[in-house]
């Protein structure tokens, strides 16, 4: 496995981190940018543990691992994207409880970076082979890598999302529940197809 292959691994395992932030960026977008960061860190924080779990791990629980990973995401997203659209469906008619920017607390944001990070699990198990045949990167480079490369990406889209949620007003927390759900029915199906 070559260090261009690790790049082209974060980038796909962030794709469901991309989406999360784009979400919750348009979820709250008057969110400062230091919230903004913490979003895109939490992500990369977790893309980069996930694999060394995965990695710790491989022996015992690999095939336990491929096989929940669809569903945990599923529940978790879907958790997580079915309350945003309750909240929204709420701030429309004007009964929201807590302040605009106020709506993604850490318990939520901890729940999403374990979510789109489950995947990441079963590339530990990979990397592991692949260190077994040699040719690989060091390990913990490549997780390095995969967590940079995830926070190069998630930023940019929380920051886009609060754009986008600035012009969608009181719709965008609904908008980006959807777009939970969505991610983790297509990650659901992804896992038993």
């Amino acid at each position: 496995m070559r260090l261009y292959e690790i790049f082209l691994i974060g980038a796909a395992l962030a794709m469901d981190a991309v989406a999360v932030s784009l979400a919750d960026g348009m979820s709250e977008p008057r969110m400062g940018r230091g919230k903004a960061l913490l979003i895109a860190a939490m992500f990369a924080l977790f893309q980069f543990a996930m694999p060394v779990a995965g990695y710790l791990c491989s022996a015992a629980f690999s095939e336990l691992v491929e096989a929940l990973a669809p569903w945990l995401s599923f529940v978790l997203l879907g958790a997580v994207g079915g309350k945003m659209i309750f909240d929204g469906a709420h701030e429309e008619r004007g009964r929201t409880l807590l302040p605009r920017g106020e709506k993604l607390g850490f318990g939520k944001l901890l729940m999403q970076a374990v979510a789109t990070s489950i995947d990441a699990l079963a590339v530990g198990v990979t990397l592991r082979a692949a260190e077994t045949l040699g040719g690989a990167p060091p390990f913990f480079l490549s997780c390095y890598i995969i967590g940079v490369v995830t926070l190069l990406l998630s930023l940019p889209a929380v920051l886009l999302g609060k754009r986008a949620g600035n012009g969608l007003s009181g719709g965008a927390e609904t908008l980006g529940g959807v777009v939970l759900v969505l991610l983790g029915v297509k990650l659901l199906l992804g896992g038993l197809l």
